[in-house]
C-alpha cells in the first residue's frame, strides 16, 4: 500500500480511500449526537442553566458554519489529504480539551477548537471521494459515506446514555481521541497524495469577513431577542451591525471576480425557497433534539441511557424514510413530499407540546418519530430540488449555500429554543407556578415555536415552491450536498 504508487494502478484501491473519509464521517456525525444527551448532567455538573450550557452545541455549530467554506477553498489550493490528517489531530485534541474542562468557558473554546477539525473533514470529505473514486463507482461510494454518518447519527445516543451512565459525560469525548488517533495515521498512509494548487482560483477572503460576523449576530439576535426584547438597545445595535456587514458582502459579491456566493442564484425561486425551507426545517429538528433530554431528565427523571435509547428514534426514522422518499421524488417531484414532509414534522412538533409530567413515554416517543419521518420526507427531495434547480457550472456554490443553510438552521434552532424555554420558565417561575409546572410550561413554549418554524417551511413549500420535478443530477453533482 505505499502511498507513492499512482492510485490508477492500485485495484480497487479507491475503496481504501472511501473507508478512510467514512472513519471521519462516522466520527463526526457520532460526536453530533452523541452531545445532546449529556447536555443535562453537563449543565448539572458546571451547575450552569440552559442559557450557558447550549453555548457547547452553539459554538460548535456556528465555528463549523463559519469556517467550512473557507477551508474548502484552502484545500484546493493547500491539498485536500494534508487538511483532511490534520483535521483528525485538532478534532482529536479538541475532543481531548472537552475531557478535561473544568469550567463551561474552557468546554466551549475546547469545542470551538473541536469544530474547526470537524470543519477539515467534512469541507474535504466528498472532495477526496469525487477524485478517488471512477464515476461508474462514484454513487456506491457516496452511499457507503452516508451510510456511515447514518450509523454515527443513530447510534450517538445510546452511546452517549450509556458512557454517562457507567462513566461520567468526559466519555462522550474520551471516546473520540482513539478513533481520532487511528483516522489520522491511516489517512496518512492511505489518502492519495494530491498537489497542492496555488494557482487555484482565489477564495474570497473579504467576502467570508463580511458573512461570518453577519452569521453570527444573526444566531445572537434570535438567541437573546425574545428575552431581553426586540426593541433594547443591544438587540437594536445588533440589527444595525448584521445589516451593515451583510451590505458590505453583498457589495463585495457583487464586485468580486470568484465571488464567495453567486447572489444569481438566489433569483431563482426553487433554489431560494428551498434553502430557507431547509433551514427551518433543520431549526425545528436541532431545536426539539436539544430541548427534548432536559425534559426526560429534569421532568421524567429517565437515566441517561433511556434519554439516549429516546432520541435514537429521531434519526432512525429519518434514515429509513429518506430513500423511499427520495425514490418517490423522482418520479412525482418535490413540493407534495416536502410539504407533507414539514406538515408531519410540525404535527410531531404539536404533540411534544401535550407532554407533562405523568405522560407516557410512548407519547415522546410518537412525537420524535414524527419528526424524524417528517424529515426524512422532506430532505431527500429538497436537496434534489435545490442542486438541480441550479446552474452546472455553480453546483458546486449551490452545494456550499445548502450546507451553510443547513448548519446555521440547527444554530438558530438549539438558540432559539433554550431562549424560549429560558425567558418563559422565568417569567412562570416568579408569577404563579411551581419549579416543575414552570419548567413544563417553558418546554411547551419552546416545541410551540419549533413547531411554528415547521408551519412556516410548509407553507413555502405549498405556495413557494417549484411545480416542477428536479433536474437529474450527475454523482458529481449530487456529492456536492451531502
Amino acid at each position: 500500500m505505499g502511498e507513492n504508487i499512482p492510485l490508477r494502478k492500485r485495484e480497487n484501491y479507491h475503496w481504501f480511500v472511501v473507508g478512510t473519509v467514512c472513519i471521519g464521517a462516522f466520527m463526526a456525525a457520532l460526536d453530533a449526537s452523541i452531545i445532546n444527551v449529556a447536555m443535562p448532567t453537563m449543565s448539572q455538573g458546571f451547575s450552569v442553566g440552559m442559557d450557558k450550557v447550549e453555548w457547547v452545541s452553539i459554538a460548535y455549530l456556528l465555528t463549523l458554519t463559519s469556517l467550512l467554506t473557507l477551508l474548502g477553498s484552502l484545500s484546493d489550493r493547500l491539498g485536500r489529504k494534508f487538511f483532511y490528517t490534520i483535521g483528525f489531530g485538532i478534532f482529536g485534541l479538541g475532543s481531548g480539551l472537552c475531557g478535561i474542562a473544568g469550567a463551561i468557558p474552557i468546554l466551549i473554546a475546547a469545542r470551538v477548537l473541536q469544530a474547526i477539525g470537524a470543519a477539515m473533514l467534512q469541507a474535504n470529505s466528498v472532495a477526496i471521494i469525487t477524485s478517488a473514486v471512477p464515476p461508474t463507482s462514484r454513487g456506491k461510494a457516496i452511499g457507503i459515506q452516508g451510510s456511515a454518518q447514518a450509523i454515527g447519527l443513530s447510534i450517538g445516543p445510546t452511546v452517549g446514555g450509556l458512557m454517562i451512565a457507567n462513566f461520567s459525560w468526559r466519555f462522550i469525548f474520551y471516546v473520540n481521541i482513539p478513533v481520532a488517533i487511528a483516522g489520522t495515521v491511516i489517512a496518512a498512509f492511505i489518502l492519495p497524495r494530491d498537489k497542492p494548487n496555488p494557482h487555484s482560483s482565489r477564495f474570497d477572503y473579504w467576502g467570508a469577513i463580511f458573512l461570518t460576523p453577519a452569521l453570527i449576530l444573526l444566531v445572537l439576535i434570535f438567541k437573546d431577542g425574545y428575552k431581553v426584547g426586540w426593541l433594547s438597545p443591544m438587540i437594536l445595535l445588533e440589527f444595525l451591525a448584521t445589516a451593515m456587514f451583510l451590505v458590505l458582502f453583498v457589495i463585495r459579491e457583487k464586485k468580486c471576480q470568484s465571488p464567495m456566493i453567486s447572489l444569481s442564484l438566489f433569483k431563482i425561486k426553487a433554489f431560494t425557497s428551498g434553502n430557507i425551507s431547509g433551514l427551518l426545517s433543520y431549526s425545528l429538528m436541532f431545536g426539539i433534539i436539544f430541548l427534548m433530554p432536559f425534559y426526560l431528565d429534569w421532568i421524567l427523571k429517565l437515566p441517561p441511557f433511556y434519554v439516549g435509547l429516546i432520541l435514537t428514534v429521531v434519526s432512525v426514522s429519518m434514515f429509513i424514510m429518506s430513500p423511499i422518499s427520495g425514490a418517490i421524488a423522482d418520479r412525482i417531484g418535490t413540493r407534495i413530499l416536502t410539504s407533507a414532509g414539514m406538515i408531519v414534522a410540525s404535527m410531531g412538533a404539536g404533540v411534544l407540546i401535550f407532554l407533562g409530567r405523568r405522560t407516557s413515554v410512548f407519547i415522546d416517543l410518537a412525537g420524535l418519530i414524527m419528526v424524524g419521518v417528517g424529515m426524512g420526507l422532506f430532505t431527500p427531495p429538497n436537496n434534489s430540488s435545490v442542486m438541480g434547480s441550479a446552474p452546472p457550472e455553480h453546483v458546486g456554490v449551490a452545494g456550499g449555500i445548502l450546507n451553510m443553510s443547513r448548519s446555521l438552521g440547527m444554530s438558530m434552532g438549539v438558540a432559539i429554543a433554550g431562549t424560549l424555554y429560558n425567558s418563559d420558565f422565568h417569567s412562570f417561575h416568579l408569577i404563579k407556578h411551581t419549579l416543575v409546572r414552570a419548567r413544563i410550561l417553558a418546554f411547551h413554549l419552546g416545541f410551540e415555536g419549533m413547531a411554528a418554524m415547521g408551519i412556516i417551511a410548509a407553507l413555502i413549500c405549498i405556495f413557494v415552491y417549484s411545480r416542477t420535478k428536479p433536474n437529474k443530477l450527475s454523482p458529481d453533482q449530487y456529492v456536492s450536498f451531502h
